[in-house]
């Protein structure tokens, strides 16, 4: 049998049966009855899937002490995509956009990005294997669903990674406050890597040296650097907006 995980929370697992209730092999909800556990269990009759019943001490110990809303479901993950998944499928696609995060370790980050990811119809997301966040059941939760349709591509050496999506045909375009182009000012349109560094330390010296060209986003505040998670989503948009009048 399949390697199992356990996705929890009310919209991870609503967009799961939306989209792929083949990959669920048993829903849990709690004995609690409220419209969003009865909207659950009503997406779950209509795609076959029977809901279990339980107490909320039972799915603590499936689950672990986290915010599950009462609704926790044991699934078969998305196969994973190792690097030539990742540059067959960028070959494939037009125009392909992918996310890079050096080094982002705090799984609610990850989670947040994969979900903005997932919104502005990235192709992929990447991440070091080591000394950065993994996917795990807190980032399918924050991800909300994202998670189940944006493959996160775990990559032993990041560097080597950019420079072989640069050979197939992608720019990558490096988040920086010191960058010498605002974000609208670059062409973020056509096949490109984001490149987000950490919190707070920023993108490291030899991503940055890999990086095509390197973009700020304005800040007129006192704070020194915006959270990863929100810059991730603003140059995502960014990108967007400028794809959607090209």
């Amino acid at each position: 049998m399949k390697e199992s995980q356990w996705l929890y929370g009310v919209h991870a697992v609503r967009t799961l049966l939306a989209r792929s209730p083949e990959r669920l092999r048993r829903l849990v909800l709690t004995s609690r009855d409220d419209p969003r556990s009865r909207e659950i269990e009503a997406l779950a009759q209509k795609a076959g899937v029977r809901a279990e019943r339980t107490d909320v001490e039972a799915l603590k110990r499936w689950v672990g002490d986290v915010v599950h809303q009462g609704v926790a479901a044991e699934i078969t993950p998305l196969p994973p995509w190792g690097e030539d998944d990742l540059i067959e499928a960028c070959g494939a696609a037009k125009d392909p956009l992918v996310l890079a995060l050096d080094g982002v370790q705090d799984p609610h980050n990850l989670g947040a990005c994969l979900r903005t990811a997932d919104a502005c119809g990235t192709l992929a997301v990447v991440v070091p294997r080591d000394r950065a966040a993994q996917l795990n059941a807190t980032v399918r939760k924050v991800a909300t669903g994202a998670a189940e349709t944006t493959p996160v591509v775990a990559v032993t050496n990041l560097s080597r990674t950019l420079k072989l999506l640069k050979d197939a045909g992608l720019w990558v375009v490096g988040a920086d406050a010191s960058g010498p182009q605002l974000a609208w000012e670059a062409d973020l349109t056509g096949p490109r890597v984001i490149v987000m560094g950490a919190e707070g330390s920023g993108l490291r010296e030899l991503t940055r040296r890999n990086c095509d060209f390197l973009v700020r986003l304005p800040q007129l505040g006192t704070v020194e650097s915006l959270n990863v998670s929100v810059a991730t989503g603003m140059l995502l948009y960014e990108t967007l907006r400028q794809r959607s009048r090209a």
